[in-house]
Order: structure tokens, then sequence, then C-alpha cells
């Protein structure tokens, strides 16, 4: 197996390891440099004394910002092995979405104080971190087009882990146009601390991270368990946690844009926001639902009778090759990989034309 051959969830995995490997020492770093202040008495982040309090901003983002990164790869690279699946089409744009991959795991640590925008730095400064939170959303932007074009035409089959990864498509995408909006600088200024960012993360890592590790676990229940997971129960699932989701996080905009700020617990009932945060509490309470369904699906389907059915989807890659759940040694022989779809290969020789990537 070539690099050129790997499965783009492998790719995604190899470019977030490099990223934590890279970020966490940064955040080793400030917690190390806090611990002194507080314990030995050093002045690292105590202005009081001459210290720099954007000296610790400037370490925890340098981590924070790829740490993004680090929970959204692992979820492009799982819808990334979910939509071929099931719009029964290769993967459109391979090199496309291998290369941008690496290009977020490089542009993830230039972009770090785009998060301190109104923390008064040099207006030369912000330009460029502004200038670099544009250019990140150009092979993000490249995913989307690839995950399109792979359905385009497709014949699409739905699923649940379809539904999750369509879903995860969609809100990503809301939660992309976000971080488009606070890379300008004078929207950033006006939003910053309030709930429009709030909304921002949680449309990413919830909508994106989230649903991705949610078709995940449907795609391979199988795989782990030799049993199916209830379709049934999935789409109810599905469907709850969509809904709920967005009644949760959507209102945030609007209340971010009303100036309710971030970390607070509680407001005056004079400043026009309950009826958003009802909303929201609403939108909690059927999100909570929606996961409970999943909870329930998954200790029902693990004590159902085992089909032990190696390839329920008729997928393409490796794993759908062994038992269900695989045996310890995996393979009884070790397979041969010619292209991108090694397994599809075997059960449809006839079809030359799925062959990529020789």
């Amino acid at each position: 197996m070539t690099f050129g051959r790997l499965p783009i969830f492998v790719w995604t995995i190899l470019v977030t390891s490099f990223l934590a490997v890279f970020a966490l020492p940064s955040l080793t770093t400030a917690g190390g440099l806090l611990l002194l202040d507080r314990q030995v008495g050093t002045h690292f982040f105590n202005v009081a004394q001459g210290g720099s309090a954007l000296l610790w901003q400037h370490l925890f983002w340098f981590f924070g910002h790829p740490e993004v990164y680090i929970l959204i790869l692992p979820a492009m690279g799982i819808i990334s092995e979910i939509i071929p699946v099931f719009s029964r089409q290769p993967i459109f744009g391979y090199k496309a979405i291998v290369l941008s991959a690496i290009a977020i795991g490089i542009l993830g640590f230039t972009v770090w104080a785009h998060h301190m925008f109104a923390t008064g730095m040099p207006n030369a400064t912000l330009a460029v971190f502004s200038a670099d939170s544009f250019l990140i959303g150009v092979p993000t932007g490249i995913k989307i087009f690839s995950w399109l074009g792979t359905m385009w035409g497709g014949k699409l089959r739905f699923k649940t882990p379809m539904l999750f990864a369509v879903g995860f498509v969609a809100l990503f995408l809301v939660g992309g146009l976000d971080g488009i909006h606070l890379a300008v600088i004078p929207v950033d200024w006006q939003v910053t601390d309030s709930y429009y960012v709030v909304a921002h993360i949680h449309y990413v890592l919830f909508g994106g991270a989230i649903f991705g590790l949610f078709g995940a676990m449907y795609y391979w229940f199988p795989k782990m368990t030799g049993r199916m997971m209830s379709e049934g129960l999935g789409k109810w699932n599905f469907w709850l946690m969509f809904i709920g989701m967005n009644l949760v996080f959507m209102p945030m905009h609007v209340l971010g844009l009303l100036g309710m700020p971030r970390r607070i617990y509680t407001y005056g009932d004079n400043l026009g926001w309950g009826i958003w945060n009802l909303v929201e509490t609403i939108g909690a309470f059927i999100l909570a639902l929606g996961i409970l369904l999943f909870v329930i699906n998954f200790f029902v389907s693990l004590r159902r009778p085992a089909t032990n059915e190696a390839d329920p989807w008729d997928a393409f890659t490796l794993e759908w090759k062994t038992s269900s759940p695989p045996a310890a040694y995996n393979f009884a022989e070790i397979p041969t990989v010619r292209s991108l779809r090694p397994l599809w290969d075997e059960k449809h020789p006839d079809l030359a034309d799925w062959r990529v990537g020789e």
C-alpha cells in the first residue's frame, strides 16, 4: 500500500498526529509557566509585576487553534470514507482532499491570533492574521466541493451513516461561513466574546466533529460487533439531533448580534434575550432525546443475535474483507492493494473505471 492508496481517514489521522505533536508543547509550556507564577512567585503573566497577560493568550491559542483541527480532521476523514460508499461513486478529488488536509495542518499553526483581534495588537499584525484566516478557508472549501462532487450523480443510499455524513457537511458549512465572518476584523470586534462565537465553534465541533463520530459509530458498528444497529432508531436519532442542534445553536447567532456575552449564567429579563434562550433550551432537550435514542439503539443492538456479515454496506476498503468482528490476525493472507478501493476491485474486477491510483 503506497501513500497514494491510503484511505483518506488514515491521511487525516496522520496529519492529526503531527498537529498533536507540535501543538501540545505550547500548552504544556503555558501550564508550566502558570505553575511557576502561582507556586514559585515568578511573574510571567502577572502584569503588575511586569509580566504579560497576552503571553498567556499567545501560548494558549498557539495550541488552541490547531486543537480545533485535531478534533475536526478525523471527522473529515470519516466523512470521506462514508460518502463514497453510500453514493456508489469513487471519492471526487482524492489528491485534492489529501493536499487540503495537509494544508490545513500547516496553516492551522498560522492563525492563532485571530482569537485575539480585540487585544490591541498592531494593525499590520491584525491584517496578517485576518488574511491567514481567510486563506485557511480554501482547503476546507476544497473538501466540501469534493464531498458534493462525490454525491453528484451518484446512486445515493440514505442509510443512517450517510444521513450523519450529509448533516456534517451542512452544519460544518454553517460553522465555516461563521469563521469567515469572524476573520473580518471589524465584524470580529463587534461580536468577540459574544454568543456569536459560541454558535460558530459549536457548528464546527458539534455539527462537525460529533456528527462525524456518530456517523462512524453507525458505519463501523457492524464491523466491530457483527451486529447491525436499528435503521429506524438511527434515523430518529439523526433527525432529533439535527433539529435539536440547530434549535440550540442557530439562535446564538442572533443573541450574539444582540450583545449577549458568553460565560454568563444569568441576565436581566428586559434585554430581549429571553425568547431565544427559551428556544435554545427546547432544542437542548430535543438534542438530548436524540442522543438517548442512540444509547438505547447501541445497547439493544448489542443484545441482538450476531449476523457476522463481513460487508453489509458493499464497501470499498479492506476492513470490510475481514470477518465481523475481525479475528485477532485480521487477514488469513495479506491482501494485494492496487487502487484506492481494493475490496471493490476484488468484488467487481470488470469495473475498471473504478480503478485509480495505480
